[in-house]
């Protein structure tokens, strides 16, 4: 089984690439959304989260862990990152490993992760997709999809390690500066590598 990891920093479209991979019956667990499912079902962890952040609102209108609160404080909170990871990464890196083996007949499996690099979860993959895309097609995105102001958006895009870094610790990118044609044809294009390998 060769373990393929995604990533890609904000608005880059990684979930484009994600939905092309599924499409082409690949299987493929996204960090970020097991991380959702922990944050609003799993009790033990939420109560260690809510602990944590004992001086702070967290919570939404039906008393569950707000991730738009949540990511507000930490963005501004080093060591309360550090804190929530520490919890989190730990989970998630379970629930993978419970997909690794779920999938151990497949040939390639994905997962994306955001936080890959940062996390130095991607140590644990044979091979890195890097989504790239240039910073004002990103800022654009993030204006128009989550609409951020510019000065947030921009908040947001610094906050991440510059791509040059990233990019150099994967094996491979994807450049996302066009249309859908584009991104598919280079997924299609790694795709035969990974399988020739």
């Amino acid at each position: 089984m060769i373990k393929v990891a995604i990533t890609g920093n904000i608005a880059s479209g990684k979930s484009c690439v994600e939905e092309y991979l599924k499409q082409l019956g690949y299987k493929l667990v996204d960090a970020d959304k097991i991380n959702h499912e922990i944050l609003n079902t799993d009790k033990t962890t939420i109560k260690k989260i809510i602990q944590i952040f004992d001086e702070y609102d967290i919570t939404d209108e039906n008393n569950s862990i707000s991730r738009e609160k949540l990511g507000k404080i930490v963005f501004d909170n080093k060591e309360k990152l550090k804190e929530l990871e520490s919890i989190l990464h730990k989970e998630i890196s379970n629930k993978i490993n419970a997909f690794f083996e779920e999938n151990k007949k497949e040939k390639i499996v994905f997962v994306s992760a955001a936080l890959l690099f940062e996390s130095g979860f991607y140590k644990d993959y044979d091979k890195v997709i890097f989504v790239s895309a240039k910073e004002e097609i990103r800022l654009k995105r993030l204006i128009t999809r989550n609409n951020y102001t510019i000065e947030y958006a921009k908040k947001r895009i610094s906050s991440q390690d510059a791509e040059e870094q990233k990019i150099k610790k994967s094996d491979f990118v994807i450049e996302n500066n066009s249309d859908l044609q584009s991104l598919k044809k280079q997924v299609e294009i790694i795709l035969e590598k990974l399988i020739q390998s």
